[in-house]
């Protein structure tokens, strides 16, 4: 049998289950703290879902809408959008802020990837 990527889209988080959905997981998470009316977050938004499409088995992408849940985004200390997290085993271990094109987002988190 031969092993197949597994196809991911990008999923929403809330304050109430970041905790379970990205803390606990047990695949690296990348969070996107976005809002709805800022430019470059709506311009990373098909990056992240062409990245989650090709690193499904060993990446997550989860999107935290900044306007609806303050209190995940305050925790850590996100001033400007888009930043984007990724965390591994628990915590937080890079931090990326800003827009950026596929190709150097893939560079940076693949230092973090199996």
């Amino acid at each position: 049998m031969t092993e197949q990527a597994t196809i991911s889209t990008p999923f929403a988080v809330t304050d109430a289950d970041f905790d379970a959905a990205v803390l606990k997981a047990d695949t690296p998470t990348l969070v996107d703290f976005w809002a709805a009316w800022c430019g470059p977050c709506l311009m990373a938004a098909p990056v992240l879902e062409d990245i989650a499409a090709e690193n499904g088995d060993r990446l997550k992408i989860a999107k935290l809408d900044v306007d609806s849940n303050q209190m995940t985004a305050f925790r850590y200390g996100v001033q400007s959008i888009p930043t984007m997290i990724l965390f591994k085993d628990g915590e937080p271990i890079e931090r990326i802020v800003g827009f950026m094109p596929k190709e150097r987002l893939m560079a940076i988190l693949e230092r973090h990837l199996p």
